[in-house]
């Protein structure tokens, strides 16, 4: 007891003696502190470089140090940076240690200096720090070179929302520089009166050949720029997995998300590292990777999968068992045996993994629109057997396979068609038919519906139809309609008839289905009902026969049945009464004809029920065209007789007249109505949809007035389209257009008559003057001076005779009194010798000159006397005295004899010398001999001949004898 607490005692003592020193040491300076330090700058990564060396440590000697790092900028008192090194420490070891600086390195002066401390983690008490080594620059503006611009950093390359510094510095000392990214000014801070700097946060990637930033100073050239090259992140691989088919090579494949590589910058790279074996590989794909079972050495594995890039790395692990990642390839040489109508035998190879692998195949079949399934084991070769199948039917076949030990993948499927062989039809063809008169006989019209693909089995290639006459004991007619018809019309001898249909195909007949014609059932009277369409159809129902049917048929038909439509029917067993008719060729605004049959145990049909409706039914469309006939000044008739009501979308129940007018007063028998553009009209209403007339009367004469008609259903009226417009006449206008109509009609009839006869009036009621120059006179005229005289002159002549036209002063005769007046004539006589006896002469009267003389038609023809009485003889002189005495009294007389009492009359020299008046004519006059000659003529006032002897009123005639001229 006495040694143990000795021994104690030395023990405290040297502990505190141990502790005493420990004091001591540490008081002193540590004599491990950095030395030798050396800074280097890489400004392609931006970073600086720190190297130094520990002294004064025994060979044996290893501590673990702790360093302190601190970093300034552009002067040492502005600390940025300061870190904690830790690491161990060996004799004669080089340290290293790096820093990235986010502003870059050739944008401002740097200083670094560091100080050492054990580290004293698990020993108590303060750590103990050296001293601290001297600043050491870091300076990188001085090896820039002399260029008056620089922008940082060069061609930096960044993560897409990274932060970035830019900074430019200056030689010349201005400080109007301006930066720009991708045209946009930047906003940054001066660091020194050369250097400014820009911060740019979360940058965005914009086009894989970099963002441009540049500057430029105020004035002159000098532009300086760099490219920034933004990378999007790089993403961890997704799906990562690895699986086998022959138990040789593992195939590992994974996502790799977008690319992360640029124009100048690689893409990222993938490494797969398997840590049983320790083996690394270099992908060479960016999303699979092929490795190499070592043979029967291992069956786990455990793979790294890294992608790597410029700026950082991802990893993923798997781990996993080979024989549980088997994914067999494609089963091959798939076949088909024994293929009949109902089966087939489907053979196919697997390729083989191992010797004890037994594979767990899938077959699928497709056809007809149904899927069936079956598992099968295979090792080596596969079969299965197909049955129940369709005739004529296209089947699809697919096979895959997986490991039936342990199922990780199914393989891709292996494809096959096959068609199995036809078979006769299995069902009777769907029939009806429309029975008709024509001429005295029945026409049938039979229609069929194609049979279905599972019913023909088989292409259809015609139609057979067999018509047994009932009335008959034998004989029957046989017709084939070739496929793809659906019908046929049929002339029958006789009505009364047994037809049966049959479909063939090129393996044999389908059973028949029987039709028996009596007569047409469409002739007995059923009345037509109405039925109302829905979303799921026409609901249709009729009573039941009370006798027994084998069934029921509905067939339909679009409005109007002629031309024929497109039949369709519906067939329905015994017990029903009532059905929906659907289809999806309903229409809306269509209507459709129903007729409900019931067929006989004998296949008679008979019509039970009419029916008629619309799925839906619309507002008209169009209106009547309207025609308006009896117009008074009180009323007026509108008629649309032409107007079918059948073919329109909906039933029309009626007719609305509208009525406008200007006083818009409406009578009794209409009511107001308010247009859609706010008109006032008066609206009739006709509730007879057959009623096509309609008489719109208490109307106002001469009054304007606007109507329409339009038809009205259950779900709106027609459009109310342009009023058709009228205006009443007066009352008066039938009286005065039954007046001016015949008159008007008899003065054009007039007109036109008077137009055709034009010429003919112009004739009997102003002739034409004679034009002298184309009178036939003037060929009897033989002048030896001008034998090519061709107007009469007065020289020429020589008077025969003058007529002397005298009327009373002061008395007007009439028309009656002036025909009685005979006159008398002065005949000049020819006095040549040669001439025996005057020979006669005929006188020429011109009217043109004498116009009393032509109204009373008096140009006297009588032969006169040989010898004139005395008394009758006047002056006789010579033709040249006479005529100028004649020519002189003449236009001396002109103006003393009143107008209207004296004319002249114009007589031939031809005429024959003859007095009295003409109605002592003979009546065949014997011809006259031709005169002398033709004489000069003239016409004579009547002043200048003598007065007659005697009161009478009668002229007198005078015979002028020239004994000393000839005229020839």
């Amino acid at each position: 007891m006495a040694l143990f607490s000795v021994s104690k005692t030395a023990f405290l003592l040297a502990f505190l003696s141990l502790r005493t020193y420990q004091s001591e040491v540490l008081s002193e300076p540590l004599p491990w502190a950095p030395e030798s330090l050396k800074v280097s700058v890489n400004t392609t990564s931006q970073c600086l470089h720190l190297q130094w060396t520990v002294h004064n440590l025994a060979h044996h000697q290893e501590f673990r140090m702790v360093f302190q790092i601190e970093i300034s900028r552009i002067k040492t008192s502005n600390v940025i940076w300061v870190e904690n090194y830790t690491t161990t420490v060996k004799w004669n070891q080089v340290l290293h240690w790096s820093w990235e600086s986010k502003l870059p390195l050739e944008c401002a002066k740097h200083f670094i200096r560091m100080r050492s401390a054990v580290d004293a983690a698990k020993t108590p008490g303060p750590r103990v720090w050296s001293s601290w080594s001297s600043w050491e620059e870091a300076d990188v503006q001085n090896s820039l070179g002399q260029d008056p611009l620089f922008v940082f950093p060069k061609d930096k390359l960044v993560e897409e929302g990274s932060n970035v510094t830019i900074c430019y510095v200056s030689k010349s000392h201005q400080n109007n520089i301006s930066c720009y990214l991708e045209g946009v000014r930047m906003q940054g801070e001066q660091l020194d009166p050369n250097v400014s700097v820009f911060n740019l946060n979360h940058v965005a990637f914009i086009r894989e050949t970099g963002t441009n930033i540049y500057c430029k100073p105020g004035q002159g050239d000098g532009i300086k720029g760099t490219v920034l090259f933004v990378s999007k992140v790089l993403q961890e691989p997704k799906d990562f997995s690895c699986e086998t088919q022959d138990l040789m090579t593992l195939n590992c494949t994974w996502d790799p998300g977008s690319d992360t590589g640029l124009l100048k910058q690689l893409s990222q790279s993938y490494t797969l590292f398997e840590s049983f074996s320790g083996k690394k590989i270099l992908c060479k794909h960016k999303s699979w990777c092929l490795w190499q079972v070592a043979p029967e050495s291992q069956d786990m594995y455990n793979f790294t999968l890294t992608a790597e890039n410029y700026l950082r790395k991802r990893s993923v692990h798997l781990l996993f068992h080979l024989t549980h990642r088997v994914h067999p390839m494609a089963p091959f040489n798939v076949l088909f045996k024994n293929v009949n109508a109902t089966s087939a035998t489907m053979t196919w190879k697997v390729h083989a993994i191992g010797k004890y692998y037994t594979l767990l195949c899938q077959v699928e079949l497709y056809g007809e629109g149904k899927v069936t399934q079956h598992n099968v084991s295979v090792k080596v070769d596969g079969v299965h057997l197909f049955s129940g199948l369709e005739p004529d039917t296209e089947y699809l076949a697919q096979v895959r396979c997986a490991n039936g030990n342990h199922f990780w993948k199914w393989s891709e499927w292996t494809h096959q068609n096959f068609t199995t062989v036809e078979a006769a039809p299995s069902e009777a063809p769907d029939v009806w038919r429309n029975v008709k008169i024509v001429q005295g006989r029945c026409v049938v019209t039979l229609f069929w519906k194609p049979l279905s693909k599972l019913q023909a089995h088989g292409k259809i290639l015609f139609y057979n139809i067999v018509i047994e006459y009932l009335d008959r004991t034998s004989g029957s007619e046989v017709l084939s309609i070739p496929a793809p018809a659906s019908g046929t019309e049929l002339p029958l001898n006789q009505c009364s008839s047994q037809i049966r249909i049959t479909a063939s195909n090129s393996v044999g007949t389908s059973p028949a289905s029987v039709l028996v014609v009596s007569r047409e059932p469409g002739n007995e009277e059923v009345e037509e009902e109405r039925v109302k369409g829905t979303e799921d159809g026409f609901p249709l129902s009729w009573n039941p026969q009370p006798r027994h049917v084998t069934g029921y048929l509905v067939e339909w038909c679009e409005q109007p049945r002629d031309p024929p439509c497109d039949l369709q029917w519906k067939n329905l067993g015994p017990n029903v009464t009532s059905t929906v008719v659907s289809s999806d060729a309903f229409r809306p605004g269509v209507r459709y004809n129903f007729r409900i049959y019931g067929i006989s145990t004998e296949r008679v049909p008979c019509l039970l029920a009419r029916k008629t409706g619309y799925s839906q039914e619309l507002a008209p469309s169009d209106n009547p065209q309207v025609v308006m006939t009896n117009l008074t000044s009180h009323s007026f008739t509108l008629s649309w007789k032409n107007y079918s009501t059948e073919s329109q979308p909906s039933f029309i129940q009626g007719y609305h007249v509208y009525l406008k007018s200007k006083a818009g007063r409406c009578h009794s028998g209409s009511e107001k109505a308010v247009l859609s553009d706010d008109a006032v009209c008066c609206k009739y209403k006709i509730d007879n949809p057959e009623q096509k007339t309609f008489v719109v009367e208490n109307l106002q004469p001469e009054s304007f007035y606007e109507f329409l008609v339009t038809p009205y259903t259950s779900v709106g009226e027609g459009p109310h389209d342009a009023f058709a417009k009228v205006t009443t006449p007066d009352e008066y206008s039938p009286t005065l257009i039954r007046i001016l109509l015949p008159t008007v009609f008899c003065i054009l009839l007039i007109m036109i008559t008077c137009y055709l006869k034009s010429q003919w009036m112009k004739e009997k009621c102003y002739p034409d003057i004679p034009d002298p120059y184309k009178s036939s006179v003037l060929s009897l005229i033989k002048s030896k001076e001008n034998p090519h005289l061709t107007i009469m002159n007065i020289k020429d002549c020589v008077p025969d005779s003058i007529e002397v036209l005298n009327k009373q002063e002061g008395t007007r005769k009439s028309f009656t009194e002036t025909e009685s007046t005979k006159p008398t004539y002065l005949y000049l006589l020819p006095t040549e010798k040669r001439y025996s006896s005057p020979g006669p002469c005929i006188c020429f009267e011109n009217f043109t000159y004498n116009q009393a003389a032509s109204d009373s038609a008096s140009c006297g023809h009588v032969p006169a006397p040989p010898k004139a009485p005395p008394s009758q003889l006047g002056l006789l002189t010579s033709p040249e005295n006479l005529l100028k005495a004649l020519e002189k009294n003449y236009m001396n007389s002109l103006g003393e004899i009143p107008a209207g009492e004296t004319s002249l009359n114009y007589v031939s020299q031809l005429a024959s010398p003859m007095s009295g008046d003409m109605s002592n004519l003979p009546k065949n006059p014997p011809e006259p001999a031709l005169c002398s000659e033709y004489k000069m003529q003239m016409a004579i006032p009547l002043g200048l001949a003598s007065p007659p002897s005697s009161g009478s009123s009668s002229l007198s005639s005078i015979t002028l004898l020239d004994e000393g001229e000839r005229y020839h």
